[in-house]
């Protein structure tokens, strides 16, 4: 017996990276996955064919996150489908531009705010109200960042969206305590997905960006998806509010050589 059997997870993103590594991980424990793209529909497909490989059900699913109406057609083509979602997963997003805030467009600006902040929330609530019809339960967890507390210079636009999904998480975890939803958030470090395309490819860029982590590694996809497997399942029924950092220790590393 899995620890999601019987269940369904709609994850965000998972064409690739940590999405697809979740979706994998999902189906090996017995869940059903609605498989969501935004560009990469030969991604999505290689991660439909990993699930149905494990045995499990899975459907894709095309949508901008950012545009309310998409996300609410996503959602209706999920539900029509699988019949009920018991997981949500906010794991798609947009990096940071690497453009400090005085030379940053409100092009660029909107852009991560209103794909990693605004469509979180139209999802977050979509799935909300689905639960609550369905009597109540049900897991989500929001993909963060460490650079949801620790800033990087040249990321305003990624570290403040961060921030807000930190607080968005929060209060939703009081919100929807009475009604037995868990709301949590992973927040990765460094990972070898599409963000870090060069460090993917390159072994000798990947060997100087990971020197600054004590672990002198980065994470595999898998690995958050291992940590999303827990907090999804029933193991996990009292831990609400909590955000888990996966960063090989990156974040107690920022204050040495000070």
């Amino acid at each position: 017996m899995g620890k999601l059997d019987g269940k369904t997870a709609l994850i965000t993103g998972a064409d690739s990276g940590i999405g697809q590594g979740t979706a994998i991980v999902f189906a090996r424990e017995g869940s059903d996955v609605v498989i969501h793209y935004f560009k990469d529909r030969g991604g999505a497909e290689d991660t439909k064919r990993e699930v149905e490989a494990a045995g499990r059900r899975a459907i894709v699913v095309q949508a901008d996150i950012s545009v309310e109406p998409e996300v609410e057609r996503m959602f209706d083509e999920a539900l029509s489908a699988m019949g009920s979602l018991d997981i949500l997963m906010n794991n798609a997003g947009v990096d940071a531009s690497g453009t400090e805030v005085a030379d940053m467009t409100t092009e660029v600006w909107d852009r991560a705010i209103r794909t990693n902040v605004y469509g979180a929330f139209f999802c977050c609530r979509r799935f909300i109200r689905h639960r609550k019809e369905r009597g109540g339960k049900g897991k989500i967890v929001t993909i963060t960042s460490v650079h949801d507390t620790i800033p990087r210079a040249g990321a305003a636009d990624y570290d403040c969206s961060k921030g807000a999904l930190l607080n968005l998480t929060r209060t939703l975890a009081l919100e929807l305590a009475p009604v037995h939803i868990n709301v949590n958030n992973i927040g990765p470090g460094m990972v070898l997905t599409p963000f870090n395309q060069e460090a993917v490819d390159d072994p000798k860029v990947r060997e100087e960006q990971v020197q600054s982590i004590p672990w002198k590694r980065a994470a595999q996809p898998q690995e958050i998806g291992k940590l999303a497997l827990y907090l999804c399942s029933d193991d996990a029924d009292y831990v609400t509010g909590a955000t888990y950092y996966i960063d090989g220790g990156l974040m107690q590393n920022q204050g040495q050589g000070a």
